[in-house]
Parts: C-alpha cells; structure tokens; sequence
C-alpha cells in the first residue's frame, strides 16, 4: 500500500560564495566598529550617571544617619540632607574663598621660582647635571607642556560637567525606587531577585568607599594643613586641600600631592623638605593602611594590581574622571561577575559533588 503522506525530499542548503561571505564579514566588522565607537561615546555618559548615583548615595547616607539620630520622618531628614550639604559646602568656600585664592595666588608665583633654583643645585652635580640633560630637551619640555595642557583640559571639561552631575544626583535622590524599579524590570522574573540583589550589594559597596573616602579626605587635609603650619611651610592651606582633594586618585593622588609641597620645602633646606615629605609619606599611611580599612568593611577587597590596571585603562578612556571613578567601576564588576558567574559555577559544583556523594551511597 503506498504511503499517502511521503516525506519531501531533502533540499541542500545554498552555500555562500567567497565574495558574499567577505562581504558578511565587512559587514559584522563594521558593525562591530561602529558599536564599539558608540560604547565610548557613550561611556562619558555612564561614568556621569555613576557619579550622580554616588552623590546620591552620600545624600541618603548622611540622611539615614540623621533618621537614627533625630527618628524624625524621612521626608525631612533627607531634605536637610541634601540643602544642609550644599549649604555647608556655600559656607566653606565663603569663608575660606579668600584665603585660598591669595594662597593659591603665591604658590602660582613661587613655583616657577623654586624649579627654577633647583635647576640651578642639580647643574652644580655631575648627576644633576645628567638628569637636567635627560629632562631638559626641547621635545621633553614640549611633551611636559602638552600634557600639562591636557590634564588641565580634562579637568576643566570634567568641572563643565559637575552641573548635570549634580543634578543627576539629586534626581536619583529624590525618587531613588523609581529608577531601581525600572532596571529590575528589565529583567525576567526569575532572575529579579538576583538582579535586585546585585543593586542592594553594589549600593552597600558604594556607600562603604564613599564613606571611606570622605573621611581620609577629611583626615589627610587637616594632617597635612597642621603639619604644614607647624613646620612653617607658606601656602598650607592650599596644600592641604589640594592633598585632600587627590585623595580620590589612589596610589598616584598621593605622590602628585607631595610634590609641590616638597618642592616649596626645598626653598628653605634640604632638611626641612626631608620633614615635609615625611609628614606625606606617615599621614598618607596612617590614613591609606589604618583609618580607610576600617572605614570601607564593607567594600570589596580589590587587589592593588587590579586597581593600578583600571585607572590606567579609565584614564587612558575618559581622563580625570575615568580615573577619580575607577574604583568604584571596578567593585560593581567585581560584583556582577560574582553573582552572574562565580556564584552559579560553584553552585553547579557543589550540586555536582552532592550527586556523586549520593550515587557512591
């Protein structure tokens, strides 16, 4: 009886030609290329949302902090929270405005002058005179110059967006579940409480290097503020802050900070700017291995390779601010790779090892 249902025969599948898969293959490039240039476009925009979501972080922290304090409602705690900040922060530069300003005036002054004197102590050595030949090149000194001029650049454009930064902050401040919401949303509903678990853990760890953060750039500029003025080093104030302010720059903030003060030390003698690098060096310390530790527990341990490598990578993709934020970059990788991958890979594991403990029973 024959079969009232044959199968259709079997139809090869067209192979591409060469010239169509080179074409596929320009195609994929190009598309990786134009999606590769858009990432970093748009990567100045991220590292901007992050910084406005630590900013939002210092408003809520310093406003759970005055809830425990006063028990007041959290409407008016985080509204003090956040117009205190800023009228703390009007405060200070009023106050201080002047004095840093005339400071800053004579350490522009004096600086030109004391490199200018130690040009001249090195030349008097066969081995200053060595190093001024190796530095002192045209091409050295244009090189110097040029990138002088692109820190100060990225500086600049890094303060022209301290506005939207800020703004940022204070929306996410003000209606901080409307946006945590929305992210969870975008995920499945069986990976929601993942996805609100790695937003809960990346906030603790946030909160933790902010936290830490603000207080060794507290501590450090009244270290070396103190410091300065005892040993009677002019222009302490704006060194201080300057100090202070590298603070967010690990590893390489601190010796960037050391330099002009050792520099307008060397003025005096060279034992005074022995001293003076000294009290960089034990406050630096103190504050870096003693107080920070303590402070950021609940921040994740990052390896210091690793943090050398990513402000590398930061600063070579967005400058100052790609390098101010590489840290806090950092941890949320380290925390999403923890949760999507390392987690899951030793939860097989040990379902693995439970099976086989099972099978030899």
């Amino acid at each position: 009886m024959p079969d009232r249902n044959p199968t259709p025969p079997k139809t090869s599948k067209k192979e591409l030609t060469y010239i169509e898969k080179v074409w596929h293959t320009v195609a994929i490039v190009a598309l990786l290329v134009v999606a590769i240039l858009i990432a970093r476009v748009a990567f100045n925009v991220l590292l901007m949302i992050l910084a406005g979501a630590l900013i939002s972080v210092y408003f809520h922290g310093l406003g759970d902090m005055i809830e425990r304090k006063t028990k007041w409602s959290r409407k008016i705690c985080m509204t003090i929270s956040v117009i205190g900040s800023f009228l703390i922060l009007f405060s200070l530069l009023y106050v201080m405005g002047t004095t840093i300003q005339g400071q800053i005036a004579i350490l522009s002054e004096s600086l030109p002058h004391t490199i200018n004197n130690l040009k001249v102590k090195l030349g008097e050595g066969p081995i200053g005179a060595k190093i001024l030949e190796y530095f002192g090149g045209d091409d050295n000194t244009d090189k110097l110059f040029a990138t002088a001029q692109s820190f100060f650049s990225t500086s600049f454009g890094v303060l022209g967006n301290i506005y939207i930064i800020m703004f940022l902050g204070i929306f996410f401040t003000t209606s901080p579940s409307l946006y945590k919401d929305g992210i969870i949303k975008l995920f499945p509903e069986q990976n929601k409480p993942m996805a609100r678990k790695v937003i809960d853990r990346t906030s603790q760890a946030l909160k933790g290097w902010l936290k830490g953060m603000m207080l060794s750039m507290v501590l450090i500029f009244i270290m070396i503020g103190t410091g300065l003025s005892i040993i009677g080093i002019p222009v302490a104030l704006v060194l201080a802050l300057l100090t202070g302010l590298l603070k967010l720059v690990p590893n390489f903030g601190s010796l960037a900070a050391m330099i002009p003060g050792v520099l307008l030390a060397l003025t005096q003698d060279l034992n005074t700017a022995i001293i003076v690098a000294l009290l960089y060096i034990v406050s630096q310390t103190i504050v870096s291995n003693i107080v920070t530790p303590l402070i950021q527990k609940k921040m994740i341990n990052i390896p210091p390779a690793l943090t050398i490598i990513s402000q590398v990578l930061m600063g070579v993709l967005s400058g100052v601010l790609g390098i101010i934020l590489a840290v806090p970059l950092l941890s949320i990788i380290i925390i999403l790779v923890d949760e999507i991958y390392v987690k899951k890979i030793n939860h097989e594991a040990d379902d693995e090892v439970g099976h086989r403990t099972v099978d030899s029973d």
